[in-house]
């Protein structure tokens, strides 16, 4: 049993895949989860030939019950949650009169009743330890929409809404609850692939890099609890905002 543990929920390659491997360095048990386990294992190679611990995990974040199923067995076969990152992102652009039904509810799911299950659960092993951080990673979307983004910019704004909530709640428990919002594109070969023009900016650090959003993840999470901070954004600094 390892002494503490992170979960990030929606782990991969560019932000979940930083996050996971920065909590490792500083020994947590990173418990790394998307719904496909095999995707992971590079990942997981990763963090371990670093010198880390990683246990991957498939999981839909969307079932009640593999949620339910992931927390209890992290407690009882790796270590303690202290940490939990939600960090499912569902951006995806459609015109208003081309959003389904089906992708408007499947949206919502990922990046809205997902992040519910995962906070939830968390929240039922932190409390009564007194301490713990749940950080929901948010967009531009959470704030404001935009053309196209009806499903996503909803979905993360009930997030958001979610996150003040239990932060509320939660916060004179001990447990620190944080919601991220990241403003402006990641360095991912996604957005290498299909964004080329927007990519080449990195090298004048017009883009965000995962490893230093990653390092703003563990500030928060080793912020003293007399100045705990709920919500902050990050952009590159050529961003317009």
């Amino acid at each position: 049993m390892a002494d503490k543990a992170i979960i990030v929920i929606g782990a991969g390659d560019a932000l979940g895949g930083a996050i996971a491997r920065r909590f490792a360095r500083e020994g947590y048990a990173a418990v790394i989860v998307r719904r496909q386990a095999d995707q992971l294992e590079p990942l997981a190679a990763a963090i371990r030939e670093a010198g880390g611990e990683a246990h991957p995990f498939g999981a839909d974040a969307r079932q009640e019950d593999q949620m339910v199923a992931l927390f209890e067995r992290v407690e009882a076969e790796i270590g303690p949650v202290e940490v939990c990152v939600f960090n499912i992102g569902a951006n995806v652009r459609f015109p208003i009169v081309e959003t389904t039904s089906r992708v408007f509810t499947k949206v919502w799911e990922m990046a809205c009743f997902s992040g519910f299950l995962a906070g939830r659960e968390a929240a039922k092993v932190m409390t009564p330890r007194g301490r713990g951080t749940i950080i929901f990673t948010g967009a531009t979307a959470s704030l404001r929409g935009g053309v196209g983004f009806a499903a996503f910019a909803s979905a993360k704004a009930g997030l958001r809404a979610v996150a003040q909530s239990m932060g509320r709640e939660l916060g004179p428990k001990g447990v620190h609850v944080a919601h991220t919002i990241i403003d402006g594109a990641i360095d991912t070969a996604w957005i290498a692939e299909n964004f080329p023009a927007r990519h080449a900016l990195k090298a004048q650090d017009g883009i965000l890099n995962p490893e230093h959003i990653a390092d703003a993840y563990w500030a928060l999470h080793v912020q003293p609890r007399d100045a705990w901070t709920h919500e902050f954004d990050l952009r590159p600094y050529m961003e317009a905002w």
